[in-house]
Parts: structure tokens; C-alpha cells; sequence
């Protein structure tokens, strides 16, 4: 493998700008190969004059060549072998064999859209032929499709440096439907940033697919991103990250001349709720189980369980002292880097702060912040400070969580109340349990996007039912997934002809239908 060469992807030229930054990895602090380049305001205009250049070709694509493209730089990834993976654990601190899993997920869902992109349906052709003898007037041909929006700006997220990064599900989605792609890299993994980028590049060249349709730039998000979404080339905005980042780009984007939409997935505490006998009756099951949940990658899964709720009585004293044990065995690990440590430990203590809140259990071993370790700790507190203090119910990112002990199921459900919008919602509960709680599901179903029954909300399936977006500040638009191939919606948008002559118009709205597209014709949907 060649070495880093620290260089701005500017479709298809490589660009140096002079101003360089390098990284340390979290593991043990010493600086990484590779000093990259910050990208210049110069070097986003020619990516963006290049993805505006390359959007009508890319859209006037046959979904079978955009499918082989996606193919193509799903092989291209994994040809990078072992480097990838050694580069993305030095500069994120998560294990080989949690990489090596994410790989395969980057990987399949590149050929999961690519499926999409060949198979079409995504168009939703729709035609109502006209009727001129219709009395009592005419009605003329019309027929509807879905078109992509045009260049799309991507930023790459820091705890999943494959998945939701550079080829990750945003840049997948926005490919299949035909949109060019401008990446934002993220500051924390540019290596493997640009591994990736090379992946893509290659692809981009074997498969003729004109060079604008990718450009990766590194720098800071609050200069050449703004920069990027603020341009009237960019028609949308894909974001995995912060509360506050994600809202400075909504901003920017709403202040255009021609506003356009941020589909940003921000912040979750993802409640859990325990109810009376699923908590009497496996209680040690529901403490190992959340224990493993809320420290999966040391917390930074944006699904991680961030509140637990369960009704006080013997079952929750119990639960306590093993959901303690639990908690006690964690081993401190690193976080992704060493500023989201410093994030983490003030939210942490911020919660703590919080009159009315303690600590219920903490990992027994110390961690080593010189080489970005956090350690797991989960707080208590009672409903009535939960409902009166806004702190309690802020996400913590990384492996902190907090029990809310209510009296009832009516003080349950006013804690769900007063929840913000959330990826996830997850009740444990025997049958008994579910029927006589049966209203929770409703109320849950108003602020979230999944709803899961004795299971934990870490893990999320990469396929077509999968919704991985809530209402706000979950994510900015709650219609929407960004994970799964429903996330093809983000960049597309409806277009309806009238009365256009047949050779004109696009194929899945011809007559003959050569496509063999699956559609609605006269409100009947059939391959006609």
C-alpha cells in the first residue's frame, strides 16, 4: 500500500493547498503517518463546478450503470485489504474485529443500492392517461416520476468511520439515485478518509462515470462546510454528528436564497423502558443485557439505551445491585478521540451536577485519560426531578446512561411525555406486561422512529424496513432513514409531464414501459 499522500479528492485531480494538520491516535497518543491538506475555498468552487457539471450525465444514467459503479467501489474497498482496517484502528481506537464488521455492512449496503439503482422501482412512475372526451372537460396525459436533486454534500461521522463516513449509507443513496457527491471528511479518521476516497476515485475511472460525480475535501466543517451548503449548486445536505453541528448547517442551509434540506441525525437517548413483571422476572437478564448495550463501542453508538425507566419497588432494589455488578466489570476503553473524551467527561459531570441525581454504579477500574479511556458509569434519579430538570434527559455520548425510578405506570408514561424525539424506543415486558402497558406503545410510536420489544436498541439492520431517524432533535426531518434503502427518498424529488409526446419522455414513463418497471397506471400498479 502506498503511502498517505494527504491530498484533496477534487474529482478527478488531486489538490495540495499548503496548510497541513496531522492526527494522534487515541490509543496511546503518538502522531500517525500522513499530514493532510486543508482544503482551500478555491479547491470546493472546482469540486462543486465539477459535480454541477457531471449531475445531468450521472442522472441520465441507466440504473444498471450506476449499480455497476456502486459494485465497483464496494470491490475497490475491499482490495484495500488489511490496510483499511490497521489505518481506521489507529485513528479511531475501535477494535479489528468491529471494523472488519463495519466493512461488511459499508460493503453490503453499497450492493444493496446498487440493487436498488438496477431493479428502478425507486422512480415511482405513476401516469393517468389523457381522456379528451371526458366531460366536463378534458383531462390531459400526465405522468409522474422521481428525479434525483442534483450535487449532494455529505459529512462523514466519527464513530462510524466506514458505515456512515465517506462511502457510508448517506454517499450510497445519494449514488444510487444519481446524485454527484462532495464529502466533507471528517477531521478524526482522515486516513481512512482517504483510503476510501481512493476506493471510489478508481471506481469512478474504471466504470467511465464522469469525474465530478465525487469530490472529498478535508477541513474545518464551519469554513468549507458552510461553504458547501451555503452554495446554490448543493441541493442537499446528508450530516451524522452533534446537536449543535447539525443545527448550524440547518441554519445555513435555511438562510439560502433557495433553502434546502439538511437531513442531519443529531442527538438520542434512546429511553428503555422496563416494565413490572418483565423486571420481576428476569431482571439480571434486562441489567447484563442494557450493561452491554450502553458500553457497545464505549458508548458512541447513537442508538446506545441512554435512559433507563422501571417502577420502584423489590424488583428495582434488586436490579440495582446487579445492574451495579454489571456496570463494575466494565474495562474502561478509548473513545474515538481525545476531544469527544473531553466532551463526554463534561456531560457526564453535568448530569451528575444535577441536584437530585447520583451515582448509582461505575466500573471499578480507573480510566487512563492520557490514552482517551472512559469509564462506564450509569446515575439514578426520581421522576419529579427527571420532569423538572431539562439536564436529565440531554444525551451523554459515550458510556453513561441514567435510571429513572417512577412509582407507577401514570408516572411512566408522563417521563415518556416529556421526552424529546429519539431514533429509538425499546419496552421490555411479558405479555401481562405489554397488554396492560399497550397505551406506552402509542404514546412511544409520537416520539420515535423504532420501537423494540424485549430487545436493546444498538444494532441496526441495514435493509428496506429499517427506520433509523425520529422526530426532532433526533433528526431534522422525522419522514426520513438514513439507513436502509428507503434513505433513497432524502435525494430524489417528484416531477410530473403533461401531455409530453412519447418519444420524449424519460423510459419509465414511456408507453412500452422498457424498463419492465413495476407502476401505476390509472391507479393500478402492475408491470405495464
Amino acid at each position: 500500500m502506498a503511502p498517505l499522500h494527504g491530498l484533496n479528492f477534487v474529482a478527478s485531480a488531486l489538490r495540495k493547498s499548503g496548510r497541513t494538520f496531522a492526527v494522534s491516535s487515541p490509543v496511546d497518543g503518538n502522531l500517525l503517518d500522513g499530514k493532510f491538506q486543508l482544503a482551500r475555498p478555491i479547491d470546493a468552487e472546482e469540486a462543486l463546478a465539477a459535480a454541477e457539471s457531471a449531475a445531468g450525465p450521472f442522472a441520465r444514467m441507466t440504473g444498471a450503470e450506476r449499480a455497476a459503479f456502486l459494485e465497483r467501489v464496494a470491490e475497490e474497498i475491499l482490495a484495500l485489504g488489511d490496510a483499511l482496517i490497521e489505518r481506521a484502528a489507529a485513528e479511531t481506537a475501535l477494535p479489528v474485529a468491529r471494523l472488519t464488521g463495519e466493512r461488511g455492512r459499508t460493503v453490503g449496503q453499497l450492493r444493496l443500492f446498487a440493487a436498488a439503482a438496477r431493479e428502478g422501482s425507486w422512480v415511482d412512475a405513476r401516469i393517468d392517461r389523457a381522456q379528451p372526451d371526458r366531460q366536463p372537460l378534458p383531462r390531459p396525459d400526465l405522468r409522474r416520476m422521481k428525479l434525483p436533486l442534483g450535487p449532494v454534500v455529505v459529512f462523514g461521522s466519527s464513530n462510524f468511520p466506514l458505515a456512515f463516513s465517506v462511502a457510508g449509507g448517506d454517499t450510497a443513496s445519494a449514488l444510487c439515485t444519481g446524485n454527484p457527491v462532495i464529502v466533507k471528511a471528517h477531521r478524526g479518521h482522515p486516513g481512512t478518509s482517504e483510503l476510501v476516497a481512493g476506493a471510489i476515485r478508481s471506481a469512478v475511472d474504471a466504470c467511465g462515470v464522469p469525474s465530478g460525480v465525487f469530490s472529498m475535501l478535508h477541513g474545518e466543517g464551519n469554513v468549507i462546510g458552510v461553504q458547501l451548503v451555503k452554495d446554490s449548486r448543493v441541493k442537499a445536505v446528508g450530516f451524522t454528528g452533534s446537536r449543535a453541528g447539525g443545527r448550524a448547517l440547518m441554519t445555513a442551509a435555511a438562510a439560502r436564497p433557495d433553502p434546502i434540506p439538511v437531513f442531519a441525525e443529531m442527538s438520542s437517548c434512546n429511553p428503555l423502558f422496563v416494565l413490572p413483571e418483565a423486571l420481576a422476572t428476569r431482571s439480571g437478564t434486562i441489567a447484563e443485557g442494557f450493561r452491554n448495550s450502553m458500553t457497545l463501542g464505549v458508548g458512541q453508538f447513537c442508538t446506545k439505551p441512554g435512559i433507563l425507566i422501571a417502577v420502584e419497588g423489590e424488583s428495582l432494589a434488586r436490579f440495582r445491585k446487579e445492574l451495579a455488578a454489571a456496570v463494575a466489570a466494565a474495562a474502561p476503553a478509548p473513545m474515538l478521540t481525545a476531544e469527544i473524551l473531553r466532551e463526554y467527561d463534561a456531560h457526564r459531570e453535568a448530569l451528575l451536577g444535577v441536584a437530585g441525581v447520583r451515582v448509582l454504579a461505575q466500573a471499578e477500574a480507573a480510566a487512563d485519560a492520557a490514552h482517551s479511556q472512559a469509564a462506564a458509569v450509569v446515575a439514578e434519579t426520581d421522576a419529579a426531578t427527571f420532569l423538572t430538570q431539562p439536564q436529565c434527559s440531554e444525551e451523554v455520548f459515550g458510556p453513561c446512561s441514567l435510571l429513572v425510578a417512577v412509582h407507577d405506570l401514570a408516572e411512566m408514561r408522563a417521563v415518556a411525555r416529556r421526552l424529546d424525539g429519539q431514533l429509538t424506543a425499546t419496552i421490555h415486558g411479558t405479555d401481562a406486561d405489554l397488554e396492560e402497558a399497550a397505551d406506552l406503545f402509542e404514546l412511544l410510536a409520537g416520539q420515535a422512529g423504532r420501537l423494540i420489544v424485549n430487545g436493546y436498541p444498538t444494532g441496526v439492520e441495514v435493509c428496506h424496513a429499517m427506520q433509523h431517524g425520529g422526530p426532532s432533535p433526533a433528526t431534522s426531518d422525522s419522514r426520513f432513514t438514513s439507513v436502509g434503502t428507503a434513505a433513497l427518498e432524502r435525494f430524489i424529488r417528484p416531477v410530473c409531464l403533461q401531455d409530453m409526446p412519447d418519444r420524449l419522455l424519460p423510459p419509465a414513463l414511456q408507453n412500452a414501459n422498457p424498463l419492465g418497471l413495476e407502476r401505476i397506471v390509472e391507479g393500478v400498479r402492475g408491470r405495464h
